[in-house]
């Protein structure tokens, strides 16, 4: 009679489900390393044809694996800029503000700088934008890079009893904004289509002349209608340039500017129009020279608290669990490659608080699989054998993995959308390293238990892979 150990409650995780995962991991490294490999070879061929020495393999590897790396880091130039939203209405001065932000930062990518970030903030009543240009050290340098933008905009005349109204108050000692002479309009350079360098009197003189777009030809048209006979004031950067007398409504959407111009003022002047006329004008309130030293510092000291800290879990892992331990420390590893991976691929600019965020993620991986391990020691525990005790322990532990995630997930989001350039960044590596952190504990970390406890090697591994918990048993008994 033949003996049979009867059926079992759980499909066995067969030979050829292993390779097809095997296959797929594979195939997913092939993908990848397509996109590298013919650049790493042909950088690595230079190298090797220059002679295979230790600086030299050093800076190849570090120029093969770089990452973007943020203003506290690198070092660079923060630059903070007020706007005047006085003449924008309140419910249009968010789209104004973010159409001054897009203007300087197609500015600045003009001129080649890698990567700039230009951020808006509200301080109480007053609109700023802070710009960080990392790697430029050259604060003056970094100023003209953005440029002194120029905000052109037409004025019409003041009444005289206003403006006797002004200069008399003005005459007593108040100090008041307005021009005593012109009164801004809505016309502005933001509906400027094109400039270019023109030339009046009889060709002698430069000036600049304007193509306004359709809703600007159409301002225009009404403002010279309204102001025939009377001045109208052209100023650049708050600075009048000229007043010429209106002697017709002008309906082709076209201006001349004139001034005591150069040549070369006036081809600025088009350049910096054409580069884009900001909205509302800006001035410089705040800047600074951030070294790199104190970033490369603090990142050296974040990163040594990692490295030791993954020792420390790895070896509490190890020392602990026995085998399951193991494998949970592999599991990190490959979160870790995950990880890294990503921050290429998006890529993201990485600060010494986005590493201190995914430092922080890489506890809450371990914190999974401790949660699973601890479900498969109570199935263990109830009697259950090893391959069942696993499935269990996992879909046991699966609702108390969800729910802490998706609670820090919630912070980490309420972070992001509250915070400004330092939280912002610590909290998005952190919800990059949450939901990695998931895949990592419940589709890695339970692929390779499953292939330790079946098979031909499950006899050979099943005392190493219970020797944690069967000690655990022990050391709780007693």
């Amino acid at each position: 009679m033949a003996l049979s150990s009867g059926p079992s409650h759980k499909k066995p995780y067969s030979a050829w489900k292993k390779r097809i995962l095997f296959v797929s991991f594979i195939f997913a490294a092939l993908i990848l390393a397509l996109c590298d490999v013919p650049k790493l070879l042909e950088t690595g061929a230079r190298h090797i044809g220059l002679g295979v020495q230790g600086t030299q393999v050093r800076e190849w590897i570090g120029q093969r694996f770089t990452y973007r790396l943020g203003l506290d880091i690198q070092g660079g130039t923060h630059l903070v800029y007020r706007a005047d939203m006085s003449r924008i209405d309140a419910g249009a001065r968010t789209r104004a503000i973010e159409s001054v932000r897009d203007v300087i930062e197609r500015r600045i990518n003009l001129f080649g700088v890698a990567e700039p970030l230009v951020q808006t903030e509200r301080s109480g009543g007053e609109w700023r934008l802070v710009v960080e240009l990392a790697g430029v050290r050259n604060i003056q340098a970094a100023i003209q890079l953005i440029g002194e933008t120029p905000f052109i905009d037409f004025r019409e005349e003041r009444v005289d009893e206003a403006r006797d109204l002004i200069l008399a108050a003005q005459k007593k000692g108040q100090r008041l904004e307005e021009d005593p002479y012109f009164v801004p309009t809505a016309l502005t350079g933001r509906f400027i289509k094109g400039a270019d360098v023109a030339y009046v009197n009889s060709g002698i003189k430069p000036a600049v002349s304007l193509v306004f777009n359709e809703e600007g030809a159409k301002l225009f048209a009404e403002l010279t209608r309204r102001n025939k006979d009377k001045r109208l004031g052209i100023y650049l950067d708050g600075v009048l340039l000229t007043a010429p007398v209106v002697q017709e409504e002008i309906t082709e959407g076209r201006a001349q500017v004139t001034g005591d111009f150069t040549i070369e003022a006036a081809r600025e002047l088009a350049d910096r129009l054409n580069a884009g006329a900001l909205e509302v004008p800006i001035t410089l309130i705040g800047q600074q020279l951030v070294g790199a030293s104190l970033g490369q510092e603090s990142l050296s000291r974040t990163l040594s608290a990692g490295i030791i800290g993954f020792l420390l879990v790895a070896i509490f892992m190890i020392g602990w669990y026995r085998l399951p331990g193991f494998i949970a420390v592999f599991a990190l590893l490959f979160y870790i490659g995950i990880i890294l991976l990503i921050f290429q691929v998006i890529p993201i600019t990485l600060t010494v608080a986005g590493i201190t965020g995914f430092i922080l993620s890489m506890g809450m991986a371990v914190d999974a699989n401790v949660l699973i391990f601890e479900r498969m020691k109570e199935e263990l525990r109830r009697g259950r054998d090893l391959s069942n005790a696993v499935e269990e322990g996992f879909r046991r532990a699966w609702s108390s993995i969800r729910d802490s995630n998706i609670s820090s997930l919630i912070t980490t989001g309420i972070l992001y959308w509250l915070g400004t350039g330092v939280v912002q960044g610590f909290a998005f590596t952190l919800a990059i390293g949450i939901g990695v952190s998931i895949f990592s504990a419940i589709t890695i970390t339970r692929t390779l238990l499953r292939m330790f406890i079946q098979g031909k090697r499950a006899v050979r591994m099943r005392a190493l892979f219970l020797s944690g918990f069967m000690r655990l048993e022990t050391v709780e008994s007693s």
